[in-house]
């Protein structure tokens, strides 16, 4: 993929995007946007046009003395790779999805450890707070609210270890 520079602006012309107009002496000029294309057949000078990286440059608003620009350069050169490398690369890449897999595994197993014990916490204050709620096995005894309607006709037996069988008429 390459980074082409727009002639009147200097901003960064992406593959499939900007316009490319070529002159009768063969001259290739890329511009990023129509707005660059409208001023260079206008034939403005983008030095003197106040939001152009040129305009910047020489009025000393921009830095020109800069380490990215380096790097900005160095991008376009072709690189050489050694065939070796590229095979040790390529064999590794398993290795580090795997190792990328198994970081994401435990992490999501160290978040839902935490998520337990602290469920458990919530559930133990909840039936501490509303104990009220929960009656005991004796209670159906002394309150008749909680006795069965005597329409449905059901017998209910119990033993010795509190096992209920209940059978319908």
């Amino acid at each position: 993929m390459r980074l082409e520079k727009c002639w009147f602006c200097s901003s960064t012309v992406y593959p499939g995007h900007g316009i490319q107009y070529v002159r009768n002496d063969a001259k290739i000029f890329r511009f990023c946007r129509s707005k660059c294309h409208k001023n260079f057949k206008m034939k403005r000078n983008p030095r003197k046009v106040k939001w152009t990286k040129a305009y910047r440059r020489l009025h000393g608003k921009d830095m020109t003395q800069d380490a990215t620009f380096e790097f900005e350069r160095k991008r376009n050169r072709p690189e050489r790779y050694n065939r070796t490398t590229v095979e040790n690369v390529l064999k590794a890449i398993p290795k580090i999805l795997k190792v990328k897999a198994d970081r994401a595994a435990d992490h999501i197993g160290g978040r839902l450890k935490g998520s337990k014990q602290k469920k458990r916490k919530e559930d133990k204050r909840e039936l501490e707070q509303s104990l009220h709620m929960v009656k005991a096995p004796g209670a159906f005894n002394e309150d008749p609210s909680f006795t069965l309607p005597v329409d449905t006709k059901l017998k209910v037996k119990v033993n010795q270890k509190q096992a209920v069988a209940m059978e319908t008429e």
